[in-house]
């Protein structure tokens, strides 16, 4: 294992993590060369391994100490199979790779802002990784930030500083996962501003999943919301949600856009048309995305455009919606950049592995709030 004290050696790093979706655990092989500003990227394998239903539905309800226990060390195992798959993939062997850098799947995320002791728990243990794989595992990256006084997210800001920034311009990277974040780049890390927007796709997934009984996890291709129509007063009380008011630094999950947020919005409209329901899902996403933009980016920021990754960018209703919403600001996909949109989460921490050993800070504390830059991540040999 490369101790950090040859910075300009290349690594092969393993990134992977589970969204706020719960519906696969997405794992990249990277070689990483170098640290900090010139740090130098190169994607070399990308497999996403799906849960099956019933494993995100386990995922989702754990709540008692016996099942969030357990459920640590079955996560373990599913990431430490798509390691090695991954691996294989690349035509390599365990033996060849440094690191492995894994998000683990959130479980429960309480900052400041909804907590008086800010917390964040997530699951996937390392241990099992480093057994399974033989390889060292960087897990946990969110607690070292929210020890010094951070919200512990949004972490692919650094990512998007390292691999995006573009001299003499402003760009903003959006992602569009359970939860949606922004961030904003530029020259210099210290200028990055980046938060939660809000909802991305979670209460759209919470909807298709009541409204298909379990069969649908998601609004597949935009089919639902196309044919259904905003129902206004639910959308305004959607959008009245406090999360929304809350100025940057700021970061959201299960916990404010989850099934509790669903479950009363389910409750509320028993007798509306489930296309009406998800077509206001998806405004609800669209709108509060917008006003972010428009409340905190846009007074601030000349942008030369918005990249889009996660998800959501595969629903093609939201999309439209989006694109037209945010007009005349250009919408792109992030893969336009040169990244495969669907690895760019997991590649964040195959870069947060490497920064780990090469001992370099890599929060962005004008995102997460942080008193300072901080080493993220716990190392398993």
């Amino acid at each position: 294992m490369d101790s950090g004290s040859h910075p300009s050696r290349a690594r092969l790093c393993v990134g992977l993590l589970s969204g706020t979706s719960v519906d696969a655990v997405e794992a990249v092989l990277c070689r990483i060369e170098g640290t900090g500003a010139g740090v130098r990227i190169t994607l070399l394998a990308h497999v996403s391994r799906p849960f099956s239903p019933e494993f995100t539905q386990r995922v989702l309800s754990a709540q008692d100490a016996r099942a969030l226990c357990e459920l640590n060390f079955a996560l373990g195992e599913h990431f430490a199979e798509a390691a090695l798959e991954v691996i294989t993939r690349a035509g390599l062997r365990p033996e060849d790779v440094d690191v492995i850098g894994s998000h683990g799947q959130t479980v429960a995320h309480w900052p400041s802002s909804l907590s008086d002791t800010p917390s964040t728990l997530q699951l996937g243990e390392a241990s099992v990784i480093a057994e399974r794989t033989g390889i060292a595992v960087v897990s946990d990256f969110r607690t070292r930030d929210m020890a010094a006084g951070g919200q512990g997210a949004p972490l692919v800001p650094y990512l998007d500083w390292a691999l995006f920034r573009k001299p003499g311009v402003a760009r903003a990277l959006q992602n569009l996962g359970g939860i949606g974040n922004v961030s904003v780049v530029s020259e210099r890390l210290e200028d990055t501003v980046a938060f939660d927007t809000g909802p991305g796709n979670m209460v759209m997934d919470g909807l298709a999943r009541r409204i298909s009984g379990g069969q649908l996890s998601c609004d597949l291709d935009g089919h639902l919301s196309r044919e259904g129509h905003v129902v206004p007063h639910l959308l305004e009380e959607l959008l009245a949600h406090p999360f929304l008011a809350l100025p940057p630094p700021r970061s959201a999950g299960r916990e404010g856009f989850g099934d509790a947020l669903v479950t009363r919005l389910w409750e509320r409209a028993r007798h509306t048309r489930p296309q009406d329901l998800m077509a206001t899902a998806v405004e609800f996403t669209v709108e509060a995305t917008a006003r972010a933009y428009e409340t905190w980016l846009l007074p601030r920021f000349t942008l030369e455009a918005v990249y889009v990754s996660g998800g959501g960018i595969r629903n093609p209703v939201l999309m439209e919606r989006l694109t037209a919403r945010l007009a005349p600001l250009p919408v792109h996909p992030v893969d336009v950049l040169g990244l495969p949109e669907g690895a760019k989460e997991a590649v964040c921490f195959a870069l947060l592995a490497n920064e780990h050993l090469a001992g370099t800070p890599a929060n962005v504390p004008s995102a997460t709030g942080a008193r300072r830059q901080v080493v993220l991540g716990k190392l398993t040999p």
